[in-house]
């Protein structure tokens, strides 16, 4: 479940709301006016591809940063693996002036593999092989270094970690040979080398730090947080922030708990019952997995960004397709301005429980919240919802200003909207086909 893309939001998707916002008249107008934009934007976009960095990164619409991938060393001896055996990887971006003995660390995210054959298939993509990992990619939102993007945080030490255990970083099994076929459920193991490595690189002279993640990355995040801070300097500021990360343990419509079962196999696939200690013994395996029990211990102050309506759950966790034979959802599923009242009544529900499970938290002092009510799922990761001019914003604060205020203690930060469609600087998704569960 990574986000529809990691840089900016496509061009045609704003298109395609711009289209939606102003109905149906003049539609020959807006045809030709449209198509217009498209090339001309693509032809824009060609121009600052072609250019040299030192001439595109003097404008403030720069191209974004690309940054090269390492592989892990000695990544067999410590077995640390991904799930076909390949060397796990990152990116790292150094930092510079005030920024240098700083860290932003980001786990990529990318959803989970239940079983054999699910992980089977991740074995032979980039969600679970570093043979398929790009050679390397874009740094944009809260890993950006224009400072137009990413002012508090453009100039530090940056590292995306990508996702290659199916697990969020989490398993830990001995044996390679499940079925008589090879699988590396070493999430925790990828997880140590990443630190040790980068502990040798500089993060363990940090002043200030920052673990962060996306999705099945953000969920890792919160897994991780306080193992993170662990690692610093005793003196060091060092908090983190979950991006659509608080998974839900709900029904769904048909009154089943789709995503616990999901977890359930997830956990007791790669032995991760043990990785939660403190968990209540008489819960199921896979309800220790979900961040309103993970939270439980944490003691490192934690940002908790979360649009109320997520897409990836809406689509996977509330309405998923098994639990909707008539099909009744699909058009909710992909757009939420077409969903029925009913439906509506449904969503206000979920938005509810995300608020009851997030209550205690809201009483913490040290912990910060964006709760947004679009229908997105990552939002830092992406320029665009990140901090742009055209940024959804929570009492007129973009989520990179709430961040930042948050992280450097300017003030006490608990964003949270109204119910959808109260805020009119949500750009909410609009699905071609749903996320992949």
């Amino acid at each position: 479940m990574p986000p529809p893309s990691s840089s900016s939001a496509p061009a045609a998707h704003h298109l395609r709301l711009w289209w939606r916002r102003r109905g149906r008249a003049g539609a020959v107008v807006a045809t030709f006016a449209v198509a217009f934009l498209a090339a001309a934007l693509l032809l824009t976009l060609s121009y600052y591809a072609s250019l040299p960095p030192s001439t595109s990164s003097s404008s403030s619409s720069r191209s974004p940063a690309l940054v090269g991938l390492t592989l892990v060393r000695g990544a067999e001896e410590k077995g640390a693996l991904c799930l076909d055996g390949s060397p796990p990887g990152y990116h790292l971006q150094r930092g510079s002036g005030s920024g240098s003995q700083s860290w932003l660390i980001h786990l990529e995210g990318g959803g989970w593999c239940r079983n054999l054959r699910s992980c089977a298939s991740r074995k032979k993509s980039m969600l679970g092989s570093s043979r398929y990992m790009e050679h390397q990619v874009e740094f944009t939102g809260i890993l950006s270094d224009d400072k137009s993007q990413n002012p508090d945080f453009y100039n530090w030490n940056k590292v995306k970690i990508r996702y290659c255990d199916g697990a969020s970083f989490s398993g830990d099994v001995n044996d390679e040979l499940q079925n008589g076929t090879r699988f590396f459920f070493r999430g925790q193991r990828i997880w140590e080398a990443v630190m040790s490595e980068l502990l040798l690189k500089g993060l363990g002279d940090a002043k200030q730090a920052f673990l962060t993640g996306c999705s099945a990355g953000g969920l890792a995040t919160y897994i991780h947080c306080d193992a993170f801070h662990a690692l610093l300097p005793k003196d060091s500021r060092v908090k983190c922030l979950a991006d659509g990360g608080f998974f839900l343990d709900v029904e769904d419509i048909s009154r089943k708990r789709t995503i616990r079962a999901f977890y359930n196999d997830v956990v007791l696939l790669q032995d991760m019952r043990k990785r939660f200690p403190d968990c209540d013994s008489n819960l199921e395996p896979g309800q220790c997995f979900f961040p309103r029990e993970v939270v439980k211990n944490i003691v490192t102050p934690v940002f908790v960004l979360n649009p109320a309506y997520d897409a990836w759950q809406v689509q996977h966790v509330l309405a998923p397709v098994a639990s909707d034979p008539q099909h009744s959802w699909l058009d909710c599923r992909l757009d939420i301005s077409k969903c029925s009242s009913n439906q509506l009544e449904i969503l206000q529900g979920f938005r509810k429980e995300l608020h009851n499970s997030i209550s205690e938290l809201k009483e913490k002092r040290d912990w910060g919240m964006y709760i947004n009510s679009c229908f997105v799922h990552c939002q830092s990761l992406n320029s665009f919802t990140w901090h742009s001019p055209s940024s959804p914003r929570v009492n007129n604060k973009s989520i990179a200003e709430a961040v930042g205020d948050w992280f450097f203690d300017r003030r006490e930060v608990k964003e949270i909207d109204c119910e959808y469609p109260c805020n009119p600087t949500c750009h909410n998704l609009v699905f071609a086909k749903p996320f992949k569960a």
